[in-house]
């Protein structure tokens, strides 16, 4: 029985959403992506709101098509860190980091996901086998594709926003997303978290279909040979 994932980062973990085969959606709260491998049985797939697979300088294609395609909602893909800035210890180390590199600085946004990214980057450089399992998705592509290739018209923060991405949501899952909602307390996450783990549900359903596409269609590799693309 396939069982997929997935996984959008929320503040001290990560919360997931996952199926196997057809049966219910079960969320939960983990503190590292490794305890999805501790289970009894494994995942065929995690699809999870991270950038894997980083440049020494400049930006990833994938970061480049993807704000090109969202169009009026561009501004929430950010620009992957370059892998020099994974050494740093804090949001100063990183800025001048960069600036040595680039020219520019590192806002407290951006350093915000670093430890993240440091994590999935150690999980598959130390564990190879695992590169085909976890992909890389951004959840406002997930729902641009989940819209017939239109992006959401509002921001997910917003209360409307929020309705617009949960009733798209419900077209593929039905209330599941709504049970979900209801136990945000529980999960101890913010609404959004768990409406991107749902996202990305949908996108790992399509990567164990294979339905999903890669942006760009043959993503390049980076020094350690992880894959820069973006999946929906």
């Amino acid at each position: 029985m396939a069982l997929v994932i997935g996984v959008d980062g929320c503040q001290g973990g990560w919360i997931t959403a996952s199926r196997r085969d057809a049966r219910a959606v079960f969320c939960r709260r983990l503190v590292t992506l490794d305890d999805l491998f501790t289970d009894a049985v494994a995942p065929d797939v995690v699809a999870v709101d991270v950038p894997i697979g980083l440049l020494e300088l400049g930006a990833r294609e994938c970061d480049v098509e993807a704000r090109r395609l969202l169009g009026s909602r561009r501004s929430s893909v950010f620009t992957a860190p370059i892998r020099p800035l994974l050494n740093a210890t804090s949001q100063a180390e990183a800025s001048q980091v960069r600036h040595r590199i680039e020219g520019k600085r590192v806002s407290i946004q951006a350093w915000a996901i670093v430890a993240k990214i440091q994590e999935v980057d150690r999980l598959l450089r130390s564990n190879p086998i695992r590169r085909d399992i976890i992909r890389e998705l951004h959840p406002e592509l997930c729902f641009f594709f989940l819209n017939g290739r239109r992006a959401m018209s509002k921001p997910k923060k917003k209360a409307a926003g929020r309705l617009e991405r949960v009733s798209l949501l419900r077209t593929w899952c039905g209330e599941a997303v709504d049970l979900a909602l209801r136990e945000r307390a529980k999960l101890g996450c913010e609404s959004d978290d768990i409406v991107d783990a749902f996202a990305a549900l949908w996108t790992a359903e399509r990567i164990h279909r294979g339905e999903a596409m890669s942006i760009p269609p043959i993503p390049p590799l980076d020094s350690h040979g992880l894959r820069m693309e973006m999946v929906a």
